[in-house]
């Protein structure tokens, strides 16, 4: 950026019952680097229940760049799509309230954003956990077995990417691919992403851009948002009719491939087809086999770098990643929404917290 420049931003956050992480998160938002930037920050509040509306007030009262924002939907989408029609910044960047940024996130995003000329950039998922648990979950969503290849989950790479966390836009691409999908609760920001490159975009990654992603703490939390994020890939699949990459469909046919499996040899003793049901069952064990050797493989690699003791859980937090996912991508099958919702529809009033 010149120095002699002045350039407005808006930083764009929905959240919902964080009152574990938003004193954090706003203590590495209000000390962000802003040398020759001018920052407003629009908060959109999912009708939080935890005292994070509390919290949220009493920034508000002590920032005069602080906006609060009623989200009744309470889902991320619809907060950041108020969020962002209330912005008046050339730039908009999301933040999310569980996550840590280092004090220069804001300045370095725009920076790259104006070197690369991309339509969005963003900085790898680094992670940070405390705790057995908690760090085993960490160090699993780095492992290529546990989630796949995605750019996005490695720290050093830089360049073009599919999606990035969060992000960073020109006013002007949201104004001319849309904002956030109403009718998904979870994986909005990779659907963007996706309108973007099929618009001719480019999507720009930079190790230069530093945050730390807070996973979630139990392997219960983990089941429930990995079933939601295959459950809701599915609605991005439909509305595209293809998915943003084949690894989006890797757990959910290999489960599908067990359970047909298992009902192959079912319908085989049942119609006493012997060898139909020894086949079935082989191919059933030499299925389960595989994943079990690539499961213990990967958790041994992941132990040598990050600690023995990690090795005993590592294949049932992998499981708990791929499982729920696969079981939320299948349920998703079966399910169509009855609802249609434009990425750009806005409602009549945007509920603003008063001063």
């Amino acid at each position: 950026m010149e120095s002699n420049e002045i350039t407005q931003v808006s930083v764009v956050v929905s959240c919902r019952n964080e009152i574990r992480h938003i004193r954090t998160f706003l203590a590495c938002l209000f000390h962000q680097d802003l040398r020759g930037l001018e920052m407003e920050v629009l908060i959109a509040d999912g009708m939080s229940e935890d005292g994070t509306r509390e919290v949220l007030q009493e920034f508000d009262k002590k920032y005069t760049v602080l906006r609060v924002i009623d989200n009744p939907e309470k889902i991320a989408s619809t907060g950041l799509n108020y969020a962002i029609w209330e912005a008046k910044g050339e730039i908009i960047l999301r933040m999310d309230a569980h996550s840590i940024y280092a004090p220069d996130y804001v300045r370095t995003c725009i920076e790259v954003l104006q070197e690369t000329n991309a339509d969005n950039v963003g900085g790898p998922a680094l992670t940070r956990a405390k705790g057995y648990i908690p760090e085993a979950i960490a160090h699993a969503f780095h492992a290529p077995f546990a989630v796949g290849r995605a750019k996005f989950r490695d720290p050093d790479y830089e360049g073009p990417t599919s999606t990035v966390p969060y992000g960073c836009w020109r006013r002007s691409t949201l104004d001319a691919v849309g904002l956030f999908d109403t009718e998904l609760v979870r994986g909005q920001d990779d659907e963007l992403n996706y309108r973007i490159l099929s618009n001719g975009g480019k999507v720009w990654q930079s190790p230069r851009i530093v945050s730390w992603y807070q996973p979630r703490s139990t392997l219960s939390g983990l089941f429930r948002q990995f079933f939601q994020n295959g459950f809701w890939k599915v609605a991005a699949v439909r509305k595209h009719g293809r998915p943003a990459s084949l690894r989006n469909l890797v757990p959910a046919c290999a489960l599908f491939s067990g359970i047909a499996l298992l009902l192959c040899a079912e319908i085989a003793r049942v119609l006493r087809m012997g060898s139909a049901q020894f086949a079935s069952f082989a191919f059933l064990l030499i299925l389960a086999g595989c994943y079990l050797s690539a499961s213990l493989v990967s958790a041994f690699l992941v132990a040598r770098r990050k600690g023995w003791k990690f090795l005993p859980i590592l294949p049932v937090v992998f499981a708990t990643y791929q499982l729920p996912y696969a079981l939320g991508f299948l349920a998703g099958l079966c399910y169509r929404s009855a609802h249609k919702n434009s990425a750009n529809h806005r409602p009549k009033t945007i509920i603003l917290t008063a001063r």
